[in-house]
């Protein structure tokens, strides 16, 4: 692969750990500011999830400025967004500064979710690009893990919680320095400014082939001649797989073991430091599988994982759920390590890299704004309403129904869900697309 396409993928796909590190930092928190502000079950609940809201909204807004300034000078103002947010949650006074704060992150992580991969997509050559969107979700995961290994060693003192959050401010200023060394894309240089001479130029350093994948991009840029509407009857197979896609990765409840996970255990029997050190654990799973996916899923395709994946996840939580039902929680951390095995190396590969492949460029910022803004939408709820649910009606009914999500999830793989492997971003639109 070229080295230049390498280091400006890796760079971008920084993004997706400060992303994690934001996600996952919360759960070494949770209870402390908990006890601290003295919360009920909904207002904290509440301030668990803001961050997530801000997501939805950063989501849904992400592809605007994207496509307006930019990817590039999307990325650096997300690095600063993450660099504000983590310095004010760290030194919040009330629930209130907390809550702002931590939604101004979330409008980082959606927006980031949204921009990262189609940067990486639309750079990457077509044999190496779920490699390489990949790696953006490689950097999610290792950041959920940093995050994980940074609660367990930083926890020892009533304020540890403020060092948990606060210590994101590092990598996000690392992150909006590199930014500063990449180019923008050539779908954008072509399609939005007009400007085939600097594509050509990223294309000289990216592309082995760069004047033919030039010609390839204005040839399907000269095909729109009206400005493209993402709502509309000729775009509506894209925007319901990605939609599915992304209900489904957020129904499997991901997102309330990741924020969770110390108090599931805590459930179970262990204590306080156990319990986060079994959520490390989860984080060395997700990082070994997510690498796993990332090996595989321009060798065997995105449909293959999303089967084994779907598999893992209705035997997982079927076995959480008898747990809770039997009141038997001895094999619980393997269960989880099991579910976890399951999400990375099906939904968790695949979901960025599919949904930035299957809209066309002249939509595909907003298209993957809609796909994000899905999967941000469902992740609030779910970890808005995560605690309320167990409180009310147990961990037995909770994870039933997250398993039975899952089933609903591998009939869309066996009956909607088109493979992208090896094609050309112009060869998927015509696949899916009816013009």
């Amino acid at each position: 692969m070229n080295k230049h396409v390498i280091f400006w993928s890796i760079t971008v796909g920084l993004g997706g750990m400060l992303f994690g590190l934001d996600v996952a930092v919360i759960s070494g928190a949770e209870l402390a500011i908990q006890k601290l502000w003295n919360l009920d079950s909904w207002t904290h609940g509440l301030a668990v999830a803001t961050a997530l809201y801000g997501t939805v909204v950063g989501a849904a807004l992400g592809g605007i400025p994207a496509d307006k300034y930019g990817r590039k000078k999307t990325l650096l103002w997300i690095g600063i967004s993450f660099f504000i947010s983590s310095i004010g949650a760290a030194l919040a006074t009330d629930v209130n500064l907390f809550m702002l704060f931590r939604f101004l992150g979330g409008l980082g992580i959606g927006a980031s979710s949204v921009v990262a991969p189609i940067y990486i997509s639309e750079i990457a050559p077509p044999e190496h690009r779920g490699k390489l969107v990949i790696s953006f979700q490689l950097n999610v995961v290792l950041g959920i893990l940093l995050a994980y290994i940074s609660n367990y060693l930083l926890q020892g003192g009533d304020d540890d919680w403020r060092y948990m959050l606060g210590m994101v401010a590092i990598p996000s200023l690392v992150f909006s320095i590199l930014i500063l060394f990449t180019p923008e894309t050539p779908q954008f240089l072509v399609l939005k400014r007009k400007d085939e001479e600097g594509a050509l130029k990223v294309l000289t350093l990216a592309d082995p082939y760069p004047k033919g994948t030039l010609d390839r991009i204005i040839k399907n840029a000269n095909k729109q001649t009206t400005k493209e509407k993402l709502f509309s009857n000729k775009y509506f197979k894209p925007l319901l797989l990605s939609f599915l896609f992304a209900f489904f990765n957020q129904m499997s409840g991901i997102n309330a073991i990741i924020y969770y996970a110390p108090r599931i255990y805590e459930l179970t029997g262990l204590g306080k430091e156990g319990a986060l050190l079994s959520t490390a654990g989860i984080g060395v799973a997700n990082l070994i599988f997510t690498l796993l996916g990332w090996f595989f899923i321009d060798k065997i395709g995105r449909r293959i994982l999303m089967y084994i994946g779907s598999f893992g996840y209705i035997i997982s939580l079927g076995l959480i759920a008898l747990s809770f039902y039997q009141e038997s929680y001895s094999l619980v951390p393997v269960y989880i390590f099991l579910f976890i095995a399951s999400h990375a190396l099906g939904q968790g590969s695949v979901i960025w890299v599919f949904i930035s492949e299957i809209f066309p460029n002249s939509v595909r910022a907003s298209g993957m704004a809609w796909g994000s803004l899905t999967h941000w939408l469902l992740a609030a709820l779910v970890a808005n309403f995560f605690p309320i649910l167990t409180e009310n009606f147990g961990g037995t009914f909770i994870f039933s129904l997250f398993g039975l999500m899952m089933v609903g999830q591998l009939m869309y793989v066996i009956f909607l869900m088109p493979e992208t492997k090896g094609a050309s971003l112009e060869d998927i639109e015509k696949q899916i697309i009816i013009h």
